[in-house]
């Protein structure tokens, strides 16, 4: 059976006038791209409730640490025995001035001042001041005092970072 040409082209348009309605019928709010030239700003975040304290401290943090990233999970151990050999040239967590720790934002070359960050559903997080668990934030993944592993909370910073390994190195001798 051959179909209209004319009727194929109708099926989006129908599919995306019944979103809208539903979209309007449930409240629910939903952000449509819009066309117009320029200044096509992103919708903001959904507000959260001020971020709880995390339950690491910023000094278990402080120190110099073998860096590296894996996409993969099959990837990861491997990856941590990466990080540990690349305590040559560090990557340095420091202290911040009012007491966060001194790490890189996505895409930024100066570290910021950052802040570990709770949730009432027991996630911890890093970033800039706020709620936690905002696209800046990086959530940690898992951290046993010697290794860290961290993954961005925007989608397109973890498809591009993927889950970052921090191996604590060897005090200086």
């Amino acid at each position: 059976m051959r179909q209209d040409p004319k009727s194929l082209r109708l099926v989006p348009l129908a599919l995306m006038a019944t979103g809208l309605l539903l979209s309007g019928c449930s409240g629910f709010n939903v952000s449509m791209p819009s066309f117009g030239g320029g200044g096509d700003t992103p919708p903001p975040p959904p507000a959260t409730a001020s971020a709880m304290p995390s339950k690491y401290a910023p000094e278990e943090m402080v120190g110099r640490w073998g860096f590296t990233s894996y996409q993969k999970e099959a990837d990861r151990a491997r990856t941590i025995n990466t990080a540990r050999g690349l305590c040559r040239s560090p990557y340095v967590i420091a202290k911040g001035p009012s007491g966060g720790i001194m790490m890189h934002l996505a895409d930024e070359r100066q570290p910021t001042e950052l802040r570990l960050k709770g949730t009432a559903e027991g996630r911890n997080y890093i970033g800039p001041d706020g709620p936690a668990a905002v696209p800046q934030d990086r959530e940690i993944v898992s951290f046993d005092g010697r290794v860290l592993v961290t993954r961005y909370v925007d989608p397109d910073a973890a498809n591009r970072y993927g889950n970052m390994v921090y191996v604590r190195c060897a005090p200086k001798a």
